[in-house]
């Protein structure tokens, strides 16, 4: 039988936000202080695995997550795909407390030009798609952002990509009820196919809010 391939998503460290909005694809968002320990608590965690292709979203707080992770399990390069990146929504640059106030649904009432949650779920499974077709039996690493991370979680326990978890997750599995800033959800693909639906673990760094909120 042959090794199953793992896909490790990460969900990069806490943000540097001040003005606390909702940052999604605006650029210069940096990594905190404590967002970078948070990557190197992920670092550690997935250091005994033998990573062979990383992977960010080509959004800043990702790639400077990515790179704390390289540091230590000495990679050189990293992969930057499109598939992974934050969800296109019209809330970015708006307060969070509005998104807050709806429980993280920035899917609802949106017109054809933003994402839905089947739309980010069918790139992110094309991500899955072509990375087990091309790192067989291997380990993936790709940093990428929570809703990409509640989509697919939600998929590989055969549920719908439904914002209503956003938040509520702990019953599933999920301690913080939206993944961690720094958590690893690991995917296991046996038989390298997506013929059936993959394990899945989660993992959060210790000291983790509880809860966490679904922005």
């Amino acid at each position: 039988m042959s090794r199953p391939t793992h896909i490790h998503l990460v969900r990069h460290g806490l943000v540097d936000n001040p003005r606390k909005v909702v940052y999604g694809r605006l650029p210069r968002f940096r990594l905190a202080r404590r967002g970078i320990a948070q990557a190197r608590q992920s670092a550690v965690y997935l250091k005994s695995r033998p990573v062979n292709a990383p992977f960010s979203s080509p959004l800043l707080r990702t790639r400077q997550s990515a790179r704390e992770i390289l540091n230590l399990i000495q990679l050189k390069r990293i992969g930057i795909s499109q598939l992974i990146t934050e969800v296109h929504s019209p809330f970015e640059g708006r307060p969070t407390a509005k998104v807050d106030a709806l429980k993280g649904d920035v899917y609802a009432h949106t017109d054809a030009q933003f994402e839905h949650p089947q739309d980010v779920l069918a790139r992110t499974l094309r991500f899955f798609k072509r990375s087990v077709n091309r790192y067989r039996g291997r380990h993936i690493v790709a940093v990428t952002h929570g809703d990409i991370i509640v989509f697919a979680y939600l998929w590989a326990l055969d549920r719908v990509p439904d914002p209503d978890y956003k938040g509520r997750l702990d019953s599933l599995g999920i301690p913080s009820g939206y993944p961690a800033h720094g958590s690893v959800t690991s995917f296991a693909f046996q038989n390298n196919s997506q013929a059936h639906l993959p394990a899945v673990r989660y993992w959060e760094p210790a000291g983790t809010t509880h809860k966490q909120s679904p922005v």
